[in-house]
């Protein structure tokens, strides 16, 4: 399966650590685009693996100063195992067991291939394309289908691996370990599917998240700058072949510029095109 996506971030303000949300200065403008190249690849019947490389782009103007920025970003390497042999979805609940939702469990390798804070390539937040730290999450996803609904959940539990660091914006700095803290991802989302000519398919689906990273550690001692909340809104619609050979996906995802939806974060808008393709 290969897959692609172009992602359009605007940012709009931040909330503090309080959780107070506040706006940019007057003529401020930041906004980053990504582009997403994916492939997936079913190991066995149950097993599938896949891998992620994006590309970043930055384009910031922030009290008068402007700046720009590109490169690689963060690398993911994924393996899902799916716990079920049967197709879940039905049309008619009969039983209780058409109520068992498709269980998938996985995880996820990220890699430090962007630009970081820690490197000689970054001179400010503005040009970062990655984080700097490899992370391990344990993902969950559940899905239940009763045509033409469909509900899913997901969870995901990251662990940052510490690193040593002499760097900081290109400069040199005495050297000390740091790791980030621990990040908790979990999503909920509802779904409906109608039929178009020849069974090809839309299905439109409302998801809402909550992301936390725990706060961080400098030298084993807490780093009182470092973790973040944010809550959000995605909306998405998808169409679809009857083959399910050929996905065309569009996505908007909105964060509420609103007191205690988030800390220590940017609020942003980000606007995606996705497309896939599955090999028979």
């Amino acid at each position: 399966m290969f897959g692609g996506s172009f992602n359009y971030e605007q940012y709009d303000g931040f909330w503090n650590q309080d959780g107070t949300y506040i706006e940019d200065p007057p003529d401020s403008d930041l906004k980053q685009f990504r582009l997403n190249l994916g492939y997936a690849y079913r190991l066995a019947p149950n097993w599938q693996t896949s891998v992620v490389v994006p590309f970043v782009w930055n384009d910031n103007k922030y009290s008068g100063l402007e700046s720009s920025s590109s490169g690689l970003g963060d690398m993911t390497a994924s393996l899902w195992y799916e716990t079920f042999d049967n197709i879940m979805c039905v049309y008619e609940v009969r039983g209780i067991e058409d109520l068992m939702p498709a269980v998938y469990l996985g995880g996820t390798l990220t890699l430090p291939t962007g630009k970081s804070p820690y490197g000689d390539d970054v001179t400010s937040n503005f040009d970062i394309t990655g984080r700097g730290f490899y992370r391990v999450d344990a993902n969950l996803l559940m899905d239940k289908t009763i045509w033409p609904w469909t509900m899913i959940f997901e969870f995901a539990y990251g662990v940052y691996l510490e690193r040593p660091v002499n760097q900081e914006y290109g400069n040199y700095v005495e050297p000390y370990d740091k790791q980030l803290g621990n990040r908790r991802l979990g999503t909920v989302s509802l779904g409906y599917t109608s039929f178009l000519k020849e069974l090809d398919t839309m299905t439109y689906t409302l998801a809402y998240s909550d992301l936390k990273e725990d706060q961080g550690t400098i030298n084993g001692a807490t780093d009182p700058t470092t973790g973040f909340t944010k809550q959000s809104f995605t909306f998405t619609a998808a169409y679809a072949t009857m083959a399910k050979d050929w996905i065309v996906k569009g996505s908007i995802n909105h964060s509420i510029r609103d007191d205690n939806w988030g800390s220590n974060f940017p609020a942003t808008d980000i606007f995606s095109i996705e497309l896939i393709h599955v090999i028979p």
